[in-house]
């Protein structure tokens, strides 16, 4: 990559960490009466209780089928952004809140969602934990526990049931995953590169030589992947020290899965796309109908 190609790289690393950090907490809380759609994808996941995916974005969760129609579930419009599915019909998430959302919004506390659930796919949510206090802009569920990332106060925690958390360090993460294999093992994203951290999210060394990533997902068959902000889709075969390119998406990322053999990815402005061949060509499955 040339000297330019890499400042162009860094730059779109730092607008996405931007988005991720998000501005003033009124452009986060929602009124109900705006409905934007399927727009600014936070995160993706399939349900295993029927295998439906899943969209949570800046305006609300949709259910996507593959007859490729969304469909915004129970009428709520909170910008839900750290996003995971837990089990059959179980999320977790974290976020803004809706303004009509009497129970996770109220006046005087600050719209943050702190941890919620919902157990019947988003149907309902539930406060955990932090309601107020945190938005956690990643989360993961792993061996048992919860992994965060609170973009408030720039804190990696983890917890053994969402309510009580042990805050590990602070630092400044865009995404991150856990090693399937190794609830210690860490890989995340930042806006100067790669980051592994071998103690839980205690401490952070940087991953040299590692491509510039923004959104990294991890299957324990389908394996470590990453996608840039330039689209390229990346594979690391060695848990994190070194990547192949794979393939590139037909835009930025917003957000990466991987269930098994097959790879989704949210794409700015285009829609959310499906790879079945190792992330080299990518097929459409859903985007909003033209106005």
């Amino acid at each position: 990559m040339t000297v330019a190609g890499a400042g162009a790289v860094v730059a779109l690393l730092a607008v996405v960490w931007a988005v991720q950090r998000g501005g003033d907490h009124d452009d986060h809380v929602v009124l109900s009466q705006d409905d934007p759609g399927v727009t600014h994808v936070h995160g993706l996941g399939i349900d295993p209780a029927d295998g439906t995916l899943y969209a949570a974005t800046h305006h609300g969760v949709f259910r996507i089928p593959e007859d490729g129609q969304a469909t915004r579930v129970a009428d709520r419009f909170q910008d839900t952004m750290g996003f995971t599915v837990t089990g059959p019909n179980r999320f977790l998430a974290s976020g803004h809140p809706d303004f009509a959302d009497k129970e996770l919004f109220q006046e005087g506390r600050d719209p943050h969602l702190g941890l919620i659930q919902s157990t019947d796919a988003g149907e309902s949510w539930t406060a955990l934990s932090l309601l107020g206090e945190a938005d956690f802009h990643a989360l993961a569920a792993a061996h048992g526990q919860i992994y965060g990332y609170s973009a408030t106060s720039g804190e990696f925690m983890v917890s053994p049931d969402g309510k009580a958390w042990d805050r590990r360090s602070r630092t400044g993460l865009v995404s991150f995953v856990v090693d399937p294999d190794d609830p210690e093992h860490v890989v995340a994203t930042t806006e100067t590169g790669l980051e592994a951290s071998t103690d839980g999210g205690r401490s952070w060394q940087p991953i040299s030589g590692g491509p510039p990533l923004a959104f990294l997902t991890w299957d324990t068959e389908g394996g470590l992947w990453g996608a840039g902000p330039d689209g390229a889709v990346h594979r690391s075969a060695d848990e994190g020290t070194t990547w192949g390119r794979q393939g590139v998406l037909p835009g930025p990322p917003e957000a990466l899965l991987v269930k098994g053999s097959v790879l989704y990815a949210a794409v700015s402005e285009e829609g959310i796309f499906r790879s079945t061949d190792s992330g080299r060509t990518w097929q459409l499955r859903y985007r909003d109908p033209e106005p």
